[in-house]
């Protein structure tokens, strides 16, 4: 992996808009997402494959990874909670999927209602489909420095959950500040913890921008060596199970970031605006309604 490059993950089309209150049509998401592949990003998290009773923002997923127009060089993730979750996405021609374990006993029992152990045990099955279908799988973590149910959570307990998705064959982690409230100590503290572990090429950042602290965090983040990071077209977003959290890093201001710091990303701000442009619409348009 490069020095001087960053991949970015356009978390957008999923993690951004499976917090918002208002239902984006279909057809609106597959335009997104196809504004976002001729942005320049390597891979782009369209939807997820959970109960639309949780999550009734995304009950379209197979509609919209039907619709969109794929170019050959994306990978077009989805979220998968289960086996069930896994073989819809397969159905759909996923690129890839991901499983979301949490560092929180809490936090994972009001996310999937089900322990960490038990969590892994679930994502077990999912893990054995897609190495039989050769489907790559990437892991998340919640609440990677903070909990909203039990405060600050222990590097130790990242750390535990890191290595055993790895084990179970995750190609990467993508490490997740829920709520927004890290800090580049507390971050910069948990990544020592992980790497001491895991190559720092299997993890990527996802941070929240609750306090307009993100870009800090990514930097220190690149002092350690990280170098692929989630980032949510506008910002949008935020957690249901985390209240009060705004929504991942937003993408221009990462690009941006990275390319004053002689950073190549890939990405073309010019492109990307035009994505935030109809972003900016939709929304506009459903507050007018």
């Amino acid at each position: 992996m490069r020095n001087d490059h960053v991949s970015i993950v356009e978390v957008g089309p999923r993690d951004g808009l499976q917090n918002e209150k208002t239902i984006i049509a279909s057809e609106d998401k597959i335009k997104l997402v196809n504004l976002l592949s001729d942005c320049g990003f390597d891979t782009i998290e369209v939807t997820s494959f959970v109960s639309p009773k949780w999550v009734p923002q995304l009950a379209d997923a197979s509609v919209v990874m039907s619709g969109i127009s794929r170019h050959p060089r994306i990978s077009y993730a989805v979220l998968t909670p289960n086996l069930k979750g896994y073989t819809q996405a397969k159905e759909s021609n996923a690129s890839e999927v991901a499983i979301f374990a949490a560092a929180s006993e809490t936090f994972s029992q009001n996310n999937i209602n089900c322990s960490i152990d038990e969590s892994l045990v679930r994502f077990g099955r999912v893990m054995d489909a897609a190495r039989v279908d050769q489907v790559p799988v990437r892991g998340y973590i919640s609440c990677v420095v903070d909990c909203p149910y039990e405060g600050k959570v222990l590097p130790s307990a990242v750390c535990s959950v890191a290595t055993r998705l790895l084990d179970m064959g995750c190609y990467e982690i993508s490490l997740g500040d829920t709520t927004g409230n890290g800090t580049p100590q507390s971050i910069g503290t948990m990544l020592d913890c992980v790497i001491e572990h895991i190559s720092v090429d299997k993890l990527a950042g996802h941070y929240h921008d609750t306090n307009h602290r993100t870009l800090e965090n990514i930097d220190i983040s690149l002092e350690k060596g990280l170098r692929r990071f989630d980032s949510s077209i506008g910002g949008i977003g935020g957690c249901p199970y985390a209240p009060g959290a705004r929504g991942n890093v937003a993408t221009s201001d990462v690009v941006r970031f990275l390319h004053d710091k002689n950073i190549s990303t890939g990405i073309d701000l010019d492109k990307l605006s035009l994505a935030l442009q109809f972003v900016h619409s939709l929304f506009e348009q459903n507050s007018a309604n």
